[in-house]
């Protein structure tokens, strides 16, 4: 078997894996950014799905540097999405990497109100200063709270990566957002994960 195993130097691997996801779509291209994420969706995942599940609403990807430049925050609704943004590079624009789930206020609050901290934590990002972009990798109520916010005119989010992971509520909370008239990206039906949603913001960032 070691036969058979590619030689590849680290600082390689990477380039060698695009390389070989770019000939395993026989073709298929996506203009950039959007190309650049499908990619980096794949990579990720080794899943190639994400070349025919991946939906942007227009300009979407460009939409979302642009508010990067401008300073924008980044807000997720899980500790694993918050470690994988690479949180230097955005800092160059200005912008900060939030999650509010591990917060002891979150949780009380959440109790006593009845809902999920990560509805709360869409709160939180709303109350922010600046232009936010949201990155959802796992709560479908986070995407529901998002929805409703935006539909009572509480908060209008510079971009909403909406890549909760799973079998209850995630089609559809991923449908309401695909109609709530802000940018999107969302992998549609029921993957996604944490890390998709990091490798997405990563994917504009490296492209900045």
């Amino acid at each position: 078997m070691l036969d058979n195993i590619e030689i590849v130097k680290p600082a390689d691997i990477e380039k060698r894996s695009m390389e070989i996801i770019t000939s395993e779509l026989n073709g298929r291209t996506w203009p950039e950014p959007e190309f650049s994420i499908v990619k980096r969706c794949i990579h990720t995942s080794a899943d190639f799905d994400y070349a025919d599940n991946l939906c942007f609403s227009e300009d979407a990807a460009r939409i979302g540097m642009d508010a990067i430049r401008r300073g924008a925050h980044i807000v997720t609704d899980t500790r694993m999405a918050w470690s994988g943004i690479n949180k230097r590079k955005l800092s160059e624009f200005g912008g900060e990497a939030y999650c509010f789930m591990a917060d002891e206020d979150v949780a009380a609050e959440a109790r006593e109100r009845g809902v999920t901290r990560a509805a709360i934590c869409m709160e939180r990002g709303a109350a922010l200063d600046g232009e936010v972009i949201f990155a959802i990798g796992n709560a479908p109520t986070a995407l529901i709270r998002l929805y409703e916010m935006i539909r009572d005119g509480q908060v209008k989010p510079a971009l909403i990566i909406g890549a909760p992971v799973g079998f209850v509520n995630v089609v559809e909370s991923k449908e309401l957002i695909m109609e709530a008239g802000v940018p999107f990206i969302v992998p549609k039906g029921r993957k996604g994960g944490s890390n998709i949603a990091a490798t997405i913001c990563n994917a504009m960032l490296y492209q900045m």
